[in-house]
């Protein structure tokens, strides 16, 4: 079997309830989201997964994957890799799209990125390092992460240029697994969030 990465987004924090873009600042999580991490471990620690055994895996070494990570039971196998940090907004951080439309009308950050933060080429690269990883494993993987960089390693796996992103969104504490179809990378599943449901 060729591996596999299994994606989990954090959990909901006050940011990602109000739909502020939240990059390298270290929100924490809500009870809400500390309630969903734990019913994603769950998840994981059941048939099929049965709690993933000789996976490797890795979080973004931000509070709020961290924490999703070790709630959902794994932050004992656990690396932190800034590969997996969100995408850095800079003068962006902290504002919705509606704040930024009201100055910046027709903003698209897949098209048009943000100032004083990352570049998308450089949020691209990040995700690419992420993809050859995974793809080099003899195993399949696990990472905790953020919305816009698993989106983006989604796009990436799939082949697609970073903008592709915009087409694939996700929930906090979802659950999402890249993998292969015919010998092609695919989505053998996406932003699955059953297990919130208890």
């Amino acid at each position: 079997m060729a591996p596999r990465i299994l994606l989990a987004r954090h959990g909901q924090t006050e940011w990602s309830l109000s739909g502020k873009h939240t990059g390298r600042t270290d929100v924490p999580l809500l009870e809400e989201g500390r309630r969903g991490a734990k019913l994603l471990g769950e998840r994981l620690h059941k048939a099929p997964y049965d709690g993933l055994p000789g996976v490797e895996v890795r979080t973004s070494p931000l509070s709020r994957a961290r924490e999703t990570c070790e709630l959902a039971g794994f932050g004992d196998r656990a690396a932190e890799w800034d590969a997996l940090m969100e995408f850095d907004y800079g003068a962006y951080d902290g504002l919705t799209p509606a704040d930024i439309q009201a100055v910046r009308p027709g903003w698209f950050i897949w098209r048009d990125g943000v100032p004083d933060g990352e570049t998308l080429a450089q949020v691209s690269a990040r995700a690419d390092e992420v993809v050859a990883w995974a793809r080099e494993a003899d195993r399949d993987v696990l990472v905790f992460a953020h919305g816009h960089i698993l989106r983006a390693i989604g796009a990436r796996w799939l082949g697609y240029d970073i903008d592709f992103a915009s087409r694939i969104r996700l929930n906090p504490t979802s659950l999402s697994i890249l993998g292969w179809a015919y010998g092609e990378p695919a989505l053998e599943s996406w932003n699955e969030t059953g297990h919130l449901a208890g």
